[in-house]
This record gives structure tokens, sequence and C-alpha cells, in this order.
């Protein structure tokens, strides 16, 4: 064992405490020898020792005569009396330990002569290196001793006892014995050079760094303490690694922080600290009693105060850093947490050195390691663990790493700001990537200071967090027990509400994105998953960390077993889940809080989304965008927003906007903790309620917009349909072309009248659902909206997205659509009139009248009921006026006539395939071939089905001029010019075109001219054609014409028979009217005569006096026929006579 292994000098200081009186006990100064005499001997058994004694002024002039006896009193000595005087008390006087403290401890500006000060150091240096005086320290503390195995062991006679007492100090309990130990260490620590071995250790390194002198003429020896400081600032300097930081030697290194731990009780013992801050003891700490560390924490605890004096600071936290190195160096946590730390083996690591094993950060974590397995961890070790890590939050300088890492962007970004943790939030505001880039050494440096301080765990620990924070934390989370984990949860769920304040906005999002990438900072999430983490993601130890595992790894592990279902394999426990729900909901608020997102998102991020600076704004721009981005980026957003399809609860600021909707319409399925994507169906189905705000509008189209990407987006559509689409619709991604695909699938099925449909029940239910969907916002229309996009910004800028008002209004213009946009749109009416459950605006506006006339109707012939019943009293009128729509549209094109097209499938290729031949594929009959069934129709050569599809069309169309579409477009000058007034009718009944039948002789455009004449033609064939005819003749029919059944102009016939029977009295109006339609057939024949002798005949088979016609050709016939046989006879006898001759 060494001379100078620990502290021997302090031995001798014992008998110090021995001179005084201790608990009444008489003092012994009988055993106090001569300074000087003790100086001589000295300097014969120390080698460079006496140098440093003899340094000073001569021994004659500072020293007492040599006989003194046992009662010598420092009091006495003519060297000090001045400075006695002057500086103590008298009451000290009679006590040389009291004489010595009060001159030690002067005030800093206070000098005392030269002579008392070699006097002095002559004094203490005789007591700390007699070994006669252990046998004071054997008297003292003999008990101890006994107690205490290793100090008993100790060999006696060199001084080693009383080191191994100052070693176990925090286990003396004997009183006499501890102050006697505790007083005592103040001698050795006003000068370094008393510390036995010290000198020699640190000799070269003081030099080298200029710390002070080793002779006692050159520095005042009392502010040797000074010297200890300097040794310090040195050690943390290279720990550090400043630049031209000196390597210290490791004897010398062990020696500052063994005297550290040695001063780590009495803040008296750190002579420089007790210098530097005696004023703000007094000021901050009056009340708080020395020892046990308590004035060190005290003033640690104040450290940022305006009124702390900046020599105090720094000297408060060159220690703090030691403590940093070495735990040990503070007095209460090493005390606190002994226990501790041997019962979870925080101290017997192996594989690490003791250096490292010793640091402040280590024990943290191991500590915290086992808190967080649920381990007991002493209360007061836990509240010593706070102190210190709410110290680490506070100032970052206690971290070496983050000084040496993090020093250009502290200088780019941080410098000047106040401490009290707001420096280390700027970091990590850096480290966020709001303010430029950070290193990777200095990111890595931030989140290991975040792990080691775990303020996860309790808020309060990050003071800037605290004081940013506190407002919302007494309003919005007042519910939750003060520094309870669930206080950050609480904050993150009011992010971005009017409860949140700015600044702890900022403090909050800074250290949720550090928190984010290590599951194990969010205690509650540990707690709940650590089994489940292992068993799935074969994760570490708390304290433990894997190079190979990257930031967020273990949470992306969890949240992919989370949604699992049984047959997949292996789920998550139900409380892990509800905590990885939890996080997700978190997350969804910005994206920097998802760390695999924001890795591999990078590149994409400041591509497409720099402007998107809003929350929530940037992941919906990279779903905006997911064709463009890069293959893991796009990988990582697919996956995030499949699982939002599945729990859209996650969306937690689509949630917040949607509340009200949520709370009417959708609390049921809200409230389920199973999701499996019905509340997003739900708010599509209610999107349009007076609920429903902009904002959430606009998220729930927004995440329709993005379900169209990928069939996989839309959760129960997914799973409803993953076999058939695998099996029906392999290689197709886009959820628009797989519903494409399994719709036509279903709808060929079905007109083939197949046995089995290809596509299941369950999937077919789905699709239904989809394809309701889709209807509703042209944008769900991929195809559409990008063939029609430049027509919509033309003649639909006005008209908001959703409730079909886009597609509305292209259908309303679509004479003006680009012909691309017009192929598109006469598409998608032909799938809506073959399926009108798929018409969202038709479906919408009659909604209650679907209720009340077609409950029983088939969702194929939702438009017929509707059809039929459009002029009933109840019907609503803006029903009405959208069935009037539909049916103009389906006059158009047979093709947009499902009922007719079926009927008339014969007679169209029969009578009308000239106007076949001329139409193109893409382009829209506009009614030619309608006009042509409605002449055949007149002519009574359709076969029975279709007419009676005709007659109903004509009927329709002779009440409402719109329904006949050839009209509408040869006669809208005609008709503006000559029946403004009909035209301008809310209720259309047949008045215009009774006005252009009145007026056909004013028509000028032929091809106007030719429709009303074909009107007339077809009026002929049918009373019910001409509505204002039959209103006349409503009664007369139901007299006169009873029993003869309508269609092919027999009740018109009758009418006329009756209008030139005298003995037949018709009503005047009536009577008037068919006048007037004789007139006009009369004039249509003149103007139009038949084009052949089949077109004669059929004039005639319809006129109303095909009897008087058919008469006279009969008798005409007749006529010829008897001149014939006539003719005959006179012939055959002119040649028997022309014979006979």
């Amino acid at each position: 064992m060494a001379a100078c292994r620990r502290v021997p000098l302090l031995l001798l200081m014992s008998i110090l405490l021995h001179v005084h009186p201790i608990r009444g006990q008489n003092p012994v100064n009988n055993v106090i020898v001569n300074p000087v005499a003790r100086v001589n001997i000295q300097a014969q058994n120390q080698g460079a020792a006496p140098a440093a004694v003899n340094g000073g002024p001569p021994v004659v002039a500072a020293s007492p005569p040599r006989r003194r006896t046992s009662g010598w009193k420092l009091a006495e000595e003519g060297a000090c009396r001045e400075d006695l005087t002057r500086l103590c008390p008298k009451h000290f006087w009679n006590n040389n330990l009291a004489v010595l403290e009060c001159l030690q401890d002067r005030k800093e500006e206070t000098e005392i002569a030269a002579d008392c000060n070699h006097l002095l150091w002559n004094y203490k240096l005789n007591l700390t290196t007699d070994p006669k005086f252990e046998s004071v320290a054997v008297e003292v503390c003999k008990t101890t001793i006994t107690d205490i195995k290793e100090c008993a062991a100790e060999e006696r006679g060199k001084g080693y006892l009383v080191s191994c007492l100052v070693d176990h100090r925090g286990n003396i309990t004997e009183y006499q014995c501890n102050q006697y130990i505790t007083k005592m260490t103040s001698i050795v620590f006003s000068d370094y050079r008393l510390i036995c071995g010290f000198m020699d250790k640190c000799r070269e390194d003081i030099n080298s760094l200029h710390c002070g002198s080793i002779s006692t003429g050159e520095k005042d020896v009392h502010s040797q303490g000074e010297v200890i400081a300097c040794l310090e600032k040195g050690l943390v300097r290279e720990a550090e690694e400043q630049p031209g930081a000196h390597a210290i030697g490791p004897d010398c290194k062990k020696a500052i922080m063994r005297v550290a731990e040695l001063s780590s009780d009495d803040f008296h013992l750190d002579r420089y600290l007790y210098f530097s801050c005696r004023e703000d003891r007094e000021r901050f700490c009056e009340n708080t009693p020395a020892g046990e560390g308590r004035v060190y924490k005290c003033l640690f605890n104040h450290k940022f105060e305006e009124a702390m004096s900046e020599k105090c600071r720094e000297a408060l936290t060159t220690r703090q850093k030691l403590i940093t190195q070495d735990y040990k160096v503070s007095y209460s946590l090493a005390k606190a947490c002994k226990t501790d730390l041997r019962k979870y083996r925080c101290s017997v690591d192996t594989n690490m050195p003791r250096a490292r094993e010793a640091r402040l950060s280590y024990l943290l974590l191991c500590l915290e390691s086992a808190v967080h397995r649920g381990r007991t961890v002493s209360g007061e070790c836990q509240g010593e663990m706070l102190d210190y890590r709410r110290m680490l939050m506070e100032d970052f300088s206690l971290s070496p790493e983050i000084v040496l890492h993090c020093r250009g962007e502290i200088e780019a970004h941080c410098s000047g700001l106040h401490r009290k943790g707001r420096t280390l939030h700027c970091l990590m505001r850096v480290g966020r990537g709001d303010m430029g880039a950070i290193d990777n050494l200095c990111q890595k440096a931030l989140q290991i200071l975040i792990q080691e301080a775990d303020p996860g765990a309790d808020y309060r620990i990050d003071r800037a967090l605290n004081e940013a924070c506190e407002s919302v934390i007494q309003t919005a989370c007042k519910h939750i027990r003060n520094g309870d984990p669930m206080i950050l949860s609480c904050l993150m769920e009011h992010l971005y509400t009017e409860k949140m304040v700015e600044d702890c906005e900022h403090r909050l999002l800074e250290l949720q994105y550090f928190i984010a990438r290590d599951w194990k900072l969010d205690p509650i999430l540990y707690k709940k998953c650590q089994g489940d983490a292992s068993r799935l993601c074969h994760t570490h130890g708390w304290n433990e960390t894997s190079e190979m595992m990257p930031p967020g790894a273990v949470f992306s592990c969890l949240y992919r077993h989370a949604y699992r279902t049984e047959e997949q394999g292996r789920r998550l426990s139900r409380d892990c889940k509800v905590e990885v729900q939890r996080i997700l909901h978190q997350r969804a608020l910005d994206v920097k809080l998802d760390p695999e997102l924001q890795r591999r998102c990078m590149t994409d991020l400041g591509k497409w989304c720099s402007e998107k600076t809003e929350s929530g704004q940037e992941l919906e721009c990279l779903q905006d965008h997911l064709e463009d981005l890069v293959s893991e980026c796009r990988d990582v957003v697919g996956n995030l927003t499949e699982l939002a399809s599945e729990d859209i609860q996650i969306e937690t600021l689509l949630m917040r906007a949607c509340e009200p909707v949520i709370q009417s319409h959708c609390h049921e399925v809200a409230d389920n903790q199973i999701d499996t994507g019905d509340l997003m169906e739900c708010l599509v189905q209610n999107k349009h309620q007076k609920e429903m705000n902009d904002k959430c509008a606009v998220g729930v189209t927004h995440f329709q917009l993005v379900q169209i990407k990928d069939f996989r987006f839309s959760y129960k559509f997914k799973m409803a349909c993953k076999e058939d689409v695998l099996k029906l619709c392999p290689n197709i991604k886009k959820k628009v072309d797989v519903v494409l695909c399994l719709s036509t699938t279903v709808r060929n099925d079905t007109l083939q009248d197949v046995k089995e449909q290809r596509v299941s029940v369950k999937c077919r239910k789905q699709l239904r659902v989809e394809e309701l969907e889709m209807s509703e916002d042209v944008r769900l229309e991929p195809e559409l909206y990008d063939s029609c996009k430049q027509d919509i910004g033309r003649l639909c800028q006005n008209v908001a997205f959703g409730n079909a008002q886009v597609i509305e209004c292209l259908k309303e213009n679509k004479r003006q659509l680009t012909q691309r946009c017009h192929h598109r749109v006469f598409k998608l009416q032909e799938v809506e009139m073959m399926d009108p459950e798929l018409d969202f605006q038709l479906m919408r506006v009659c909604k209650q009248m679907i209720r009340r006339f077609c409950t029983e109707a088939d969702a194929k012939n939702m438009l017929q009921c509707l059809k039929q019943n459009k002029n009933s009293e109840l019907m609503d009128p803006k029903c009405k006026q959208m069935i009037t729509k539909r049916q103009i549209t389906q006059n158009t094109d047979y093709r947009l006539n499902p009922v007719l097209k079926k009927s008339c499938k014969a007679d169209i290729p029969k009578f009308c395939q000239s106007i076949l031949n001329k139409a193109t594929g893409d382009s829209e009959l506009e009614g030619q071939v309608v006009s042509c069934l409605k002449l055949k129709y007149a002519d009574q050569r359709l076969s029975p089905d279709c007419e009676d599809q005709i007659r109903v069309i004509l009927q329709e169309s002779a009440l409402d001029y719109r329904l006949d579409p050839q009209l509408q477009i040869h006669c809208t000058d005609e008709i503006s010019r000559l029946c403004p007034e009909e035209a301008a009718a809310q209720e259309q009944t047949g008045q215009v075109e009774e006005c252009l039948k009145v007026n056909l002789l004013k028509i000028k455009v032929e091809g106007c001219k030719k429709e009303v004449l074909n009107i007339l033609k077809e009026s002929k064939a049918d009373i019910f054609v001409d509505p204002v005819l039959h209103t006349a003749c409503a009664l007369d029919i139901k007299h006169h014409c009873a029993a003869i059944p309508p269609g092919r102009g027999r009740q018109m016939s009758c009418l006329m028979e009756a209008l030139q029977d005298k003995r037949v009295r018709l009503q005047p109006e009536c009577k008037k009217r068919l006048q007037d339609r004789i007139d006009m057939w009369s004039y249509a024949a003149k103007v139009a005569p038949a084009e052949g002798f089949s077109d004669l005949a059929m004039q005639v088979m319809t006129s109303p006096s095909k009897t008087y016609i058919l008469a006279m050709i009969g008798l005409s016939v007749c006529v010829l026929f008897l001149f014939g046989l006539l003719c005959g006879r006179i012939t055959k006898r002119v040649m028997q006579e022309h014979k006979d001759r």
C-alpha cells in the first residue's frame, strides 16, 4: 500500500478536534507540539516536502519560542495578534481550531500578515503529518472502527486509519467521531499541499496548466484551493475536448476526483467554491444547514437566478461537471442511492472501465432501467435522481458530449441564450430540422442526454417545458396528478387547440421529437409494451441500445403487429395496443414525430412539400404525391395510410375537426375500441350533414382521394374483396381500377344471367358502398377528373367539389365540353342510367320521394319509379326538376335509356340503321334515334314493346318541349322569338309545342318547321301525344269513345267521326281544337307531301278521315272494276265479229 494512498493528513486533523471541547470533554492541549519543532522534524523525514515548508519566510520571524508548554495557543503568537484582534471574536481565542477557521475563512478582500500566513501553514502541516495523532482518532472513533471492518484492518502508525474513516464517512453513526472527521477536513482542503501525495501526483499538471506555484512565497497559501479549482477546470476542458486542452495524468485525475468526492458533504471543504459563493449562500441558502451536501443542492437550485453572482455560477457549474464524471462527487446522491446501486449491480459491470461506470449518466440509466422494469428504487434515491436529471436538462454544458459535438450548432444558432434548458431546447429545434442541418454526432449526443434525463417520466425535469406549459397544464391537464407521465400525453392531445400556447407548443414538439425516436422514453408505452417488444421485436434492456436498430424501429415493429388479425399471426397485448394507438394519434400531428417517415421521406418532403408548413399538411402532401415518391418513402406513407384506413382515429386533427358530426351521427362506431374502417365510412355517409364543417369535409374528402390511389387504403374494401381482387383483377393496384374491374365483372355476370356470380357476396356489398362514395365527387373518378380538368376550370370554376355538383355542372354544359371530357361524361351517364343509385345528385335530391313512392322498387328501377310518380301532387318540386333533367338526358341518346334500349333492340337497327352508320363511336346521337322511332310509331310499324316505350316518351315530351332534343336543337331561336312566355313558365304542360303548332306558318327555320310537322304527324297517331287536345276533349272521349282502346289513332278517329256526325254535340273547346288540328294536318300535308307510296299509305291510315278516304278509294276501285268488266265484254264481242268475218 502506498504511503499516501488516501488522505492520511486528515488523520492528524482529528487531533485538532480533540484539541477542542467535544460534548463537554476537556481539551487535550498537552499533545500539541511546537510548530517549528515539528517543521524541523518534517524537514528531516520528508524528501520534497521540506522545500515546500522552507520556501516561506524565515522561521524565526514567524514562529514562537521552542519551549512551548502543552497549553500553547495560536492567539498568543505575536505574528497573528493584530489579524486576530481585527478579524476574530475574543471567544474564539482560546480554541486553536476556531482561530484557524476564522483566519482561513476570512473574506476574500481581507489580507493577513505574511508572518501569520506562514505560522498557520506550519501549524496545519504539523497537525497533518504527525503519526502520534492517530491515537486520538482511535480513542474518539473506537466504536466506529470496530464496526467498519475495512478500517479495523488498516495498519496502524502510517496514517491509513483516518483515511479509511474519511472514505467511510457516510457510514459513521457515532456523533463524536462523525463531528471529528467532518471538522478536520476543512484544514486539509484549504491547501492542496497539505493533502498527502497530491503535490507529487499533480506537480507536472499544476505547472503545465499554470494553476499555481509549488512554493509558498509566490502565492497566498490560504488561497491554494484555487489550485484545485484550476485543476478541476482543466479536467473538465479535457473531458469536453476543448481546443488546447491539457491531458491531465491519470494519477492526478484520480486525486482531483478524490478531493472533490471528499469535499462533497460540506461546501466549506471546496475552498474555491466556498469563497466564490459565500455571499450567495447567505442570500439564497441562509437557513440551509451545512453538511450532507445540502448547501450544494440549495445553490444548484438557484444557479440560474439573476441575483446569483457569475463567479459562484461558474464554480457551481464546474462542480456539477465533476459530478457528471463521477456521481460520488455528490454526497447526497451517493448516499441515497448506495443500496440501490449495489442491489441492481450498477457498479459491477466488468465490460466497461471504472471511469465510465462512475459517470452520473451510467448511474441514472442503470437505476432508471430498474424503475422502468417495475423494480423498487428507494424514494430518497429517486428524489436525488430527479434533481440531477433536472440539472442535466437545465444546463447543456454539463454534458461533455453536447459541448464537444454541438459546438458549431450552439455558435451558429443558440449562442447567448440563458441556459435554464433553453439552449438545449434550441439544439433540439435544430435537431428537428427547423433551423438548418445538424451534425450526426450532435444529434446522437442530444438523444443520449434525453435518455439520461428521461423527461418523459416527469415533465418537471424539463424546466423550459415546465415554464412554457404551466398555464396549459393548469387548465387542460389539471385532472392529472402533478408529475405524472400522462401530462405529456395530455399536452399532445391539446396540441393545435385553443388551449395551447405557442411557446408550449414549440417546447413540446422539440422534446417529443427525441422521445419519438426511442420508444423507451415514453414510460407508459414502455411499461405496457416491454413484454411484447421483447417477444416480437427482439429488444434489449431499457439502458441498452443497438446500433443495428435505427430510430423508431421498435415502435414500427409494434404498430405493424398492433393491427394484425388472428389469422395473420402474433398480435400485441390489449394494453400495449391501446398505448400504440395513443402514440400513433400523437404522431399524426406532426410528420417529424415519426422517425421512420422522416428518415425515408426527407428528400421527398423537400421536393414536394417544402411549402406545407402547417400541422398535418406534410403527410397530406406526401399522400397527394404518392405516385411520385421514391420507393422507400412510398412504402412507409402507404403503410401509414393503410393503417389509418383501419383506424381513422389515428388522424387526430381530422377527429378534432369532425367531432360535431361524430357526436351527432357516428358516436356508436366512434366508441368502438376496434374501428375497422366503420368511422370513416360513417363520416363519408354523413359528409353533407349540417354538423359537418369545412375542415372535416376537406379532411374526409382528402382521405377519400388518397384511398383511390390504392385499394389497400380502404380497409373494409380490402378485407371484403382481397381474394376477389387476387383472382379477378391481379396486378391492378389503384382502387378506382379495382372497383371498375370488379363492377364490370358483376355487371357482365348479371347481364349473362350466370348461375353463380364470380364476385363474392361480401365483396359485392362493399363494392356498392365504394361505387356510391366515388359518385359523390368528380375527383374520386380520376379518369373523369383528368379528362375534364380543363373544362371544369372553364365552365365550373365557381362550383364547389362534393355533392356531385361539379359532375352536375359538366352534365348541364355537355354540349360545350371538349371531346375527351364529353366522352367520359357520357360514359358516366350511361353507368348511372343503368344503375340510378350511383347518381348521387338524383339520390340526394329525391331521397324523401324515394322513401315515399319507391320503397319497394329495385335499385336499378329507381328512376323509372320516380318518372311514373313525377306528376303526383305529393312530388317534391326539386325532385321533379331533377327527374326532368334525367329524362332530358335519356332522350338525347337511346343508350342512356336502358329500358328503351332493351325494348327496341330489334326496331333500332331495322328502322334507324342509317343514323347509326353515320354516328362515330364517341359521338352522342342527340335524340336522332328516338326521333326516328317516334316517326315509326306514327307509322304504326314498331314492335309492341318498343311502341309502349315510345308512347311514354311522346307523352312526356308533348308536355315538356325540353324532353325533345331535336326540337331543342332546331327550335331554340324560334321558341325565344315566338313563344317566350310559354317557355318561361315554371310548369310545362305542352304550351310551347302548342305555340309552335299555332305559329307554324311563322316559323322561318326549316329544321324547326320540320320538327313541328313531325309533332303534328305524331299527334295524329295518338291523342295522348297532344296534351292540349286531350285536355280539351277529355269529357268527349269519356262520353263518345270510352269503349275504344287508345293507340294507333283509334280515339282520334273516333273524335273526328263525332265531329263530322251532326247528331253528336262535342264540347266547344274540343270542337275548336279538333278543327284547328284538321287545318294543321291539311297544311302539313301540303308542306310535307308523302315521299313515297308507303308514306302515302301511312298518311291515309293515320288520317282521322281514313274511313272516308278508304271508302272513296274502294268506290273508285269498284268503278274501275265494273268499267273493266264492261270494256272486256265489248272487246270480246268485237274480236268475235272480226273472226266471223
